[in-house]
């Protein structure tokens, strides 16, 4: 399992590389406008300059606060909800329909309404990553909590456990995996949607310096922060991986 992981790892790590050769070759090369798409170099040496002596540390720091105050508020809200949801068939009738009725609105759909009920502002911004990364994790629960065997519900009533007790040692671990999973969905759509907010807004982060850059004609500067955003992607993810194999160490010692 080891050796086929670290070929694999290599394997990505080769292909990453490829890929920036190609990216390279292709700006040298000027396939491509340079006002329009930078080297690798270029983008690396205005991301560094950005960092050192510009803002950019700042605004990327800006979008991650964002990204995780929005996350954890549509984690709990979709944790709380899908529980409620899923443990009740009286909930799923009364709170499924309405629930249902708002799921298939995108989150650029709910931005003007956003706009108009709290103006260009922090709140808005916030109401709309937590909106948007809600779903993933509503559903993700609900699905946990309405696959757990039966049987462990009948054993809970045997044993006379109380429907706390119910929720907390057996519904909510049995759900774990799902709720992990539809937690890794919505860290990626927080981020999105934190960088389609800053803007929509123009609040300070990489959203709008993606977007000033791109109509001066900064490609560099673009490029530099599309970067930054891919690294923040893949390092929430490795943790919140990470996080997931911590908290699932139980079924490996099965």
């Amino acid at each position: 399992m080891k050796i086929d992981r670290l070929l694999w790892t290599g394997a990505s790590l080769l292909f990453f590389a490829a890929l920036i050769w190609f990216w390279q070759f292709v700006s040298d090369n000027r396939w491509v406008s340079p006002v329009f798409l930078p080297g690798p170099d270029r983008a690396w040496n205005a991301m560094m300059r950005g960092l050192q002596t510009g803002d950019l540390g700042l605004r990327w720091i800006a979008t991650i606060e964002r990204m995780i105050y929005g996350w954890l508020l549509a984690s709990l809200a979709g944790i709380f909800l899908g529980a409620v949801i899923g443990s009740s068939e009286m909930a799923r009738a009364y709170i499924g329909p309405s629930l249902e009725l708002m799921r298939p609105l995108p989150a650029s759909a709910v931005v003007p309404l956003a706009i108009a009920l709290l103006g260009l502002s922090e709140s808005m911004v916030l109401g709309v990553i937590a909106f948007g990364a809600l779903w993933p994790m509503l559903l993700a629960t609900v699905h946990g909590f309405s696959a757990v065997e039966p049987r462990l519900y009948e054993v809970s009533r045997a044993l006379g456990l109380s429907r706390s007790a119910v929720i907390f040692k057996i519904s909510l671990p049995s759900s774990m995996p799902d709720i992990l999973a539809g937690m890794r969905l919505s860290l990626t759509v927080a981020l999105i949607l934190a960088v389609v907010g800053e803007m929509l807004a123009s609040r300070e982060g990489l959203g709008s310096h993606i977007m000033l850059a791109a109509r001066a004609f900064r490609s560099a500067d673009l490029f530099a922060g599309v970067i930054l955003l891919g690294v923040t992607g893949l390092v929430s993810a490795l943790l919140l991986g990470w996080f997931e194999s911590w908290m699932l160490r139980w079924r490996e010692s099965r």
